[in-house]
Parts: structure tokens; C-alpha cells; sequence
């Protein structure tokens, strides 16, 4: 294969996301866990109670489901898409938009279908870093070709690889860039705010059926899943960092498994440079490569920030609001980057390392997450409209009590575990709403 072109065609790919300023949108995922309502033990995608089963329902409500031969694996409707993680985490995808009320009018939408399917079983939605009571042998894999690749193929790598595929769930903020330099730079700030957004986010304080001794366990997770495809890029603070450097970090390492031709392939450990062809594959092709690195912060034709854990509404709206503030507002963009501009690669990995041990006490360039946290949250202000700026008051006012997700989970412990988690199920939102 030839490098060079292989590089060429990736770099391709990723500046034909370059948009003018006024074009920038954000896309957000969010993952949840069904589960039962009464004992918060997962819903497995299998029987006439299952994930499975709910999707059909949605399906007759107006949703257009894809089927991998008789297993429904994901819905459409308008601009949201419902998919399912290893796990039956159920993940919903907004297309991008530039305004945070169309977001949430897409979420709430959402909501008000899925709630009342899942309330008929006496089952709910609940937003919790890692699955609040079942244990991962528990968990069933969803029917899907290519999570039988990736389970196998974990079987030798990190510890809680099984664990991350299907125990964890996720928040994720998707931004523009407007040219190279303004990806670099924006790269670069999501990358050295990593330990401060796993911090303020964290939400894991249960782990296979116990309390959770450490903070930040998702985190943890990812530290002992895969080295090949998980933390920080490589060179990604580095000053010279480029689309070039992000398409080299991509071909010197595994895929796991490919399409072509519409067939899943699996290709264990040989690097994407020894398997991508650039002189013949399909953009859909190529795009799967870019989905099958699970860095923090990821590249495709827009920038994925990763780091924060499942949250519950309106929580998970603060960090959309957050994430627009600072990297669509040139004074703020400006303001962050010259606060991480020193800070290395290292730097990030030792302030990660903290917040396992010491959560919001944890540190990065010797100040603590807690107070980065508020630093941020008022910069982020600045770069809101009015209408706006009410999506953070949630996050604010959690910051200013000095706490995090864990933090008011770990308060009402004692209460039992339904009880603690009662603020992470979503199934009062639409009555609420």
C-alpha cells in the first residue's frame, strides 16, 4: 500500500469538515441503560419484554428500524437515530444543529415516545457511568456480527475491555473546526481539559453491583481496555500537531474488523496501513475506520470530545452548553488555550491518574479539577446567548456545592441504591415536562 497516498486520502477526509464559522452546529449522543424499575437490574435486548421488542414498538410509532437479519438494531425518525451499544445501552444521536433548543426539543421528543413503552413494562431509562447493579457476565452481547469480532478480540487486551463494551455509557459533544489551525487548536484544548471533564462529569459510583471505592471509573475503564485505541492521541498537544498526524496515529493500528463490500471482515491485528486500500474504498468504508478508535477525543470530519460520563437531563445539557461556549467563541477559545498551552501530554496523564485517586481534588498544572471546573463554567457564559446560558445553571449550581455527579449519588448511599439513584432515571422527566 502506498503511505503516502493512504495518508493523502485521510487528510482528505477530515478537511472536507472544515465549515465557515457561522455553519458550526454541535451533535450530541447520549447513552442510557434500560433497566427494571423496581430493581434496577438490566433489560436485556431478548424476549417480548426486551430492548429488542421496545424498538418494534417505536417502529409502529413512526420510527424506521434496521435489521440485521431478524434483530432490530437501529430506528430513524426525522433527524434522531436510536442504536444500540454491545450491552443494549441505548444510545440516541441528534443530527447536528446550531441552536441548543433544537437539541433538546429532539431529546425531550424522544423521551416523551420511549417512556410510556417502557413504563407499560415497569422499566426505565437510567443515566449512570457504568450499569448501576448488574455484572458484566449479566449482560448479554446484542446479535450483531461485530461486536462478536470486538468481544473476541478484547479477550487479550486490558482488563475491562468487556467492562467498557458493555457496562459503561457516555455522553458526547461532536464540534467544527473552520480550517487546520483552528482544529489543531481546538484539539489541543479538548485534550488538556480531559481529566477536568471526566472530573466534573463523573457519574460511576456503582461497579459490578458494589460501591465503587475510587472516583471517575469510566476513566478507569478506559485505562485498562486497549492501548491501540483508547486516551489521549498521540502527539496531540504536540505544537505541530495536524490532520496528517491524526491519519498516521490511525494506520499504524488495528481496526479489529472492516467492511467491504457491505461484508464485516475481521482482521485481528494488522494495522489499517497494512489493510486500507487508497485507491479503492467506499467513504463508508473509510469512515468505519475512523469509528473504531476510541481516543477521549476523536477526529472524523468533526471533533468528538468523549470524556463525560451519562448524566440525566437537564445535567447532560450543561455540558452541550459548556462545550459551545468555549470552542465557539474566539475570545474564549483564545482564553483556554493560552491557560493548556504548556501543559503535556504527561501532564494530562498524571492529572487523570489523580482524579482516580482524589476526584474533584485531583489536579492539572497543580490547580484542582473542582476549581478548572468553575473556571471554565464562567468563561463558557461568555460565549452564550442569554437563552443559553440558563443550560448551565444545573452544572453551576453542583459546581458551587463542591460536587460532582458521584459526590450527590455517594450523599444519599445510605438510602439504598434506588433511592441514591433516583435522580439519574428519566422516566419522571416527561411528567415533569
Amino acid at each position: 500500500m502506498d503511505y503516502n497516498k493512504q495518508i493523502r486520502e485521510m487528510v482528505n477526509y477530515i478537511k472536507k469538515g472544515e465549515k465557515k464559522g457561522e455553519d458550526f452546529k454541535i451533535g450530541i449522543e447520549f447513552e442510557h441503560f434500560v433497566v427494571d424499575k423496581d430493581s434496577l437490574k438490566t433489560i436485556s435486548y431478548y424476549g417480548q419484554e426486551g430492548v429488542g421488542e421496545s424498538l418494534k414498538e417505536l417502529e409502529k410509532l413512526g420510527w424506521t428500524g434496521t435489521y440485521e437479519e431478524e434483530y432490530i438494531l437501529e430506528l430513524n425518525k426525522g433527524n434522531k437515530t436510536i442504536t444500540l451499544e454491545p450491552g443494549s445501552q441505548l444510545e440516541l444521536s441528534i443530527r447536528a444543529q446550531s441552536e441548543i433548543k433544537d437539541i433538546e426539543k429532539g431529546y425531550l421528543d424522544f423521551l416523551n415516545e420511549i417512556i410510556p413503552v417502557l413504563n407499560r413494562k415497569n422499566q426505565a431509562l437510567i443515566t449512570t457511568s457504568y450499569h448501576p447493579i448488574s455484572k458484566i457476565e449479566e449482560l448479554k452481547l446484542l446479535p450483531k456480527k461485530r461486536y462478536d469480532f470486538m468481544f473476541n478480540y478484547f479477550k487479550t487486551k486490558g482488563k475491562h475491555a468487556h467492562n467498557m463494551m458493555k457496562g459503561t455509557a457516555a455522553l458526547q459533544v461532536s464540534i467544527d473546526f473552520g480550517s487546520e489551525e483552528d482544529y489543531k487548536r481546538k484539539f489541543k484544548i479538548a485534550n488538556a481539559l480531559s481529566p477536568v471533564l471526566h472530573g466534573i462529569f463523573d457519574n460511576g459510583f456503582y461497579f459490578e453491583g458494589e460501591r465503587w471505592p475510587k472516583y471517575n471509573l469510566r476513566a478507569e475503564i478506559w485505562n485498562n481496555c486497549d492501548n491501540d485505541r483508547c486516551g489521549i492521541v498521540d502527539k496531540a498537544l504536540d505544537e505541530d500537531f495536524s490532520y496528517e498526524k491524526y491519519a498516521d496515529y490511525l494506520l499504524n493500528r488495528p481496526p479489529i474488523f472492516i467492511f467491504k463490500d457491505k461484508e464485516v471482515l475481521f482482521t485481528g491485528d494488522k494495522l489499517v496501513r497494512e489493510i486500507f486500500d487508497p485507491e479503492d474504498y467506499k467513504i463508508s468504508e473509510l469512515e468505519h475506520l475512523f469509528t473504531m478508535f476510541f481516543p477521549d477525543v476523536r477526529t472524523k470530519n468533526y471533533i468528538e470530545i468523549r470524556m463525560m460520563d451519562s448524566v440525566p437531563y437537564p445535567l447532560n445539557f450543561s455540558a452541550v452548553a459548556l462545550i459551545k461556549g468555549i470552542f465557539y467563541n474566539e475570545e474564549n477559545l483564545n482564553k483556554v488555550y493560552n491557560y493548556i498551552k504548556d501543559i503535556t501530554i504527561e501532564d494530562v496523564k498524571t492529572s487523570k491518574a489523580s482524579i482516580i485517586v482524589m476526584g474533584l481534588e485531583g489536579t492539572l498544572k497543580g490547580e484542582r479539577i473542582l476549581d478548572i471546573g468553575k473556571w471554565i463554567l464562567e468563561i463558557s457564559k461568555e460565549g452564550l446567548s442569554e437563552e443559553e446560558k440558563k443550560y448551565l445553571q444545573p452544572l453551576e449550581d453542583m459546581l458551587n456545592k463542591g460536587k460532582n455527579p458521584y459526590e450527590i449519588t455517594k450523599e444519599k448511599d445510605a438510602l439504598g441504591r434506588k433511592a441514591a439513584l433516583s435522580w439519574c432515571l428519566l422516566n419522571n422527566v416527561v411528567e415533569v415536562k
